[in-house]
């Protein structure tokens, strides 16, 4: 690094700036596996040092297997959980947790449903009987399942109102038949939310209940305790629901809508910005390509340096922020390039990203380009791992897509040996530019002509009655967040990228 001083300065100017040095060694800690005759499968990772001990209860299975009418009724139901056991009410609940010093909560995505706690490691036996009791004996009381239902039909309200919830949802039910369950929100619309009750709850919950099925993940300074003894105690006994479904390998029907392009606008009058969504089918985390598709994608679009990025925001100015990336589920969930800009470059900023997405699949990246996306990859993956939830959150992810642990041990040299080569083939094979579907959410009146002359394909517009949401029906209760959100957290975050933590990458038994 060269350096210079200004006379009569004490100011150094840095006239080089430092390259990235190389990255330090690190090993993702070691896992003990275990199964119990139940055929529940428990994976340990004692980590010396951290006594907040993160455990989670990861049951494959998840929005994407309900009934269609039924849509909702998973997230719902594990939302639930935490709100009355046969033991319990839910201040009750809550109460014992706190005497602890712990936080537990219920959560469910696309491919899992979980019960987790994060606890001293003290404590970490009465904390595990408490998620135990969430999971195994849940009420579902009338009244609390009322309110939980409310508050998701407000969130859906507000997710119509807010622009770019709504773009997300309009690309999903436009790439994406109606027969797949991933052409709409994974907690529900309102059609099917409104009329679900506690009983559809309970059921949803049952087809879920498999020890079969599940993964007991616990992560933290352990201090010898034995967790596979306290696991059999506690769910030894634990047998498969009559009502549950057999066997959890199914295929998601994941089918696109369509293989020609489409031009769907979302109308909205008035509006300063124009959300857009460009993107379609895309693939599930199971791929032998998995490391160079995110090599790839951290090229074109998951880094500040990014190909989208560099383009819309850095040289024209578009944008705040452009993206893109796959979100990998069970079944082949989307792809897609995102990026908000203001109405009056909506059309040049739809064909920039165009030409990027084109480029990405026809041209080879430059060797600058894959150095830099191999060691933000690589250099990044040990800090994902600071906690002992992130941990957990990775192993579950494992646990749910069905993959060894050797996933996240051999991840940093699968990461540093993908090269040109593989990045171009994974282009070639997963971007499908020319039947890309392009959503725009924006005022069509300050856009359309330019829209029509630009030739990208048939335009659908749609004009969206926009209903302010009511307040919440139970003020003194937080609502949840939102659950059909890209980045919404559940047992399988991150599991597209095996260096994140936690909703979306897991262990295996044999497995995950």
């Amino acid at each position: 690094m060269k350096t210079t001083v200004e006379p009569g300065s004490d100011d150094v100017v840095i006239a080089e700036r430092p390259h990235p040095g190389a990255p330090r060694p690190y090993e993702f800690p070691t896992v003990a596996s275990n199964r119990l005759s139940n055929g529940l499968s428990i994976l340990v990772a004692n980590l010396p040092g951290r006594p907040l001990v993160s455990a989670s209860i990861v049951i494959r299975g998840g929005a994407a297997a309900e009934p269609a009418e039924l849509a909702g009724s998973t997230v719902l139901a594990a939302r639930a959980l935490s709100e009355g056991t046969e033991r319990y009410d839910a201040i009750e609940l809550v109460e014992a947790a706190e005497r602890l010093g712990a936080s537990i909560h219920a959560d469910a995505g696309w491919d899992a449903l979980s019960a987790s706690a994060e606890v001293p490691a003290d404590r970490i036996a009465p904390a595990l009987e408490l998620v135990a009791e969430m999971l195994l004996r849940p009420t579902f009381p009338i009244s609390e399942v009322e309110r939980l239902r409310d508050e998701r039909l407000n969130d859906l309200l507000q997710a119509q109102a807010d622009p770019r919830r709504r773009a997300e949802q309009a690309f999903a039910d436009t790439i994406y038949a109606s027969a797949s369950p991933y052409h709409r929100p994974s907690g529900g619309t309102r059609e099917t939310v409104e009329d679900l009750t506690a009983a559809d709850l309970r059921r949803a919950y049952e087809r879920n209940l498999d020890p079969s099925r599940a993964t007991l993940v616990v992560a933290g300074d352990l201090g010898g305790q034995d967790v596979v003894e306290l696991a059999e105690r506690l769910l030894g006994s634990w047998s498969r629901s009559g009502s549950a479904q057999a066997g959890d390998d199914r295929s998601v029907v994941d089918t696109a809508a369509s293989n020609r392009r489409t031009v769907r606008v979302v109308h909205r009058p008035g509006s300063v910005q124009t959300e857009i969504r460009i993107g379609h089918r895309g693939l599930p985390r199971r791929i032998p390509d998995f490391h160079a598709v995110s090599v790839m994608s951290a090229i074109l679009g998951g880094l500040f340096n990014s190909r989208l990025n560099m383009k819309l925001r850095e040289e024209k100015g578009y944008t705040y922020g452009a993206g893109a990336g796959f979100d990998l589920r069970r079944g082949a969930g989307p792809f897609a390039a995102r990026a908000a800009v203001n109405t009056d470059v909506t059309v040049a900023a739809t064909l920039d990203t165009l030409t990027e997405l084109k480029r990405m699949r026809d041209q080879p990246v430059e060797p600058s380009e894959l150095l830099a996306a191999r060691d933000f990859l690589v250099g990044v993956f040990p800090l994902r791992f600071e906690t002992s939830g992130a941990v957990v959150g990775a192993v579950s992810g494992l646990a749910v897509h069905r993959l060894p642990l050797d996933e996240l041990i051999g991840y940093r040299a699968r990461i540093e040996a993908v090269d040109e080569a593989e990045v171009g083939a994974a282009a070639r094979a997963h971007l499908h530019v020319d039947s890309a579907a392009i959503v725009l959410v924006g005022d069509i009146d300050a856009f359309g002509a330019e829209l029509e002359a630009a030739g990208l394909g048939p335009i659908v517009i749609e004009r969206d009655e926009i209903v302010e949401p009511a307040p919440p029906p139970h003020l003194e209760v937080a609502a949840p967040g939102p659950v059909d959100r890209e980045d919404e957290e559940g047992p399988t975050a991150g599991a597209e990228e095996p260096e994140l933590p936690g909703p979306a990458d897991g262990a295996t038994l044999d497995e995950r």
